[in-house]
């Protein structure tokens, strides 16, 4: 099924053209940089663990996991009311029940530029209202969300906390912010911290820890030589693909980028490793 979200660097593009790199006979998924889950939602795994450091995302999933016809009808009351003005308010409000703070994080998700999920160094979300007003869709199952994530453990943590819990018969998905080495400071945030340089080489080291244990790992990041460079072992295949750039405001510049694709139990290439750096 679709993800209930729209999110940047989210992955319903590997998805639709590349669904034969994911493993489809592990005991159980594990994905610790959830995002719009659209791995999770297309593998639609019985048993899965899910994280991401962003509380405020978790919490979404775990309601519509527990509490999804009262997210839908909190929902129906912002679509009834969305406004400029409207949504400004919402976003300056942070509720304490969690059904309201997760019908406000998708209400905002669905409204905001570009579904970007960006925050201040307060951890205040402060992405402008973007052109949609759809909040709610006649052809939602919001029961399907609920069957998909029942066999989900959710929690909010961080990346290392759930790639230490791999092993034998996990896959292991991974799709960390794409920073690279020259831009340590760039403008991709999980809540208000950047993901760092530093957390991307504590990221590589994790998840051959992991690999070693017996998990099947599939991992997306930047196409750049650092990456290449940082996952240049034999443990790991690792291949350029080719996807379309969505986040630019105008079609016009919206143009085909790469990604790469690394893993430890397949030959992503499909026949030989790239080497070109």
């Amino acid at each position: 099924m679709k993800p209930f979200l729209k999110w940047a660097g989210g992955k319903r593009w590997l998805v639709s053209r590349y669904s034969n790199f994911l493993c489809d006979d592990a005991r159980r998924h594990i994905e610790p940089f959830l995002g719009s889950g659209a791995v999770f939602f297309y593998a639609n795994p019985k048993c899965a663990v899910l994280s991401d450091v962003n509380e405020e995302l978790i919490c979404a999933y775990i309601q519509l996991k527990k509490n999804a016809s009262s997210v839908r009808d909190a929902l129906s009351i912002h679509h009834e009311r969305h406004s400029s003005e409207y949504y400004y308010k919402v976003r300056s409000k942070c509720p304490i029940d969690p059904v309201e703070r997760a019908a406000r994080f998708i209400y905002l998700n669905r409204t905001c530029f570009n579904g970007l999920y960006r925050v201040n160094l307060k951890g205040v979300f402060n992405v402008p209202k973007g052109t949609k007003t759809q909040v709610v869709y006649d052809d939602e199952d919001f029961d399907g969300y609920t069957n998909a994530l029942k066999g989900a453990k959710l929690t909010s943590c961080d990346f290392s906390d759930t790639i230490s819990i791999a092993g034998e018969g996990d896959f292991l998905y991974v799709d960390p912010p794409y920073t690279v080495k020259h831009n340590n400071n760039n403008f991709l945030k999980y809540n208000e911290r950047i993901f760092s340089w530093s957390d991307q080489k504590r990221l590589v080291e994790c998840l051959a820890d992991a690999a070693k244990r017996g998990a099947k790992i599939l991992v997306s990041n930047a196409d750049h030589k650092c990456i290449w460079d940082l996952y240049r072992s034999n443990m790991w295949n690792i291949t350029s693909v080719e996807r379309c750039s969505v986040l630019a405001s105008s079609s016009k510049y919206r143009r085909n980028t790469t990604e790469v694709v690394i893993s430890n139990y397949l030959d992503v290439s499909g026949n030989v490793v790239d080497t070109r750096f």
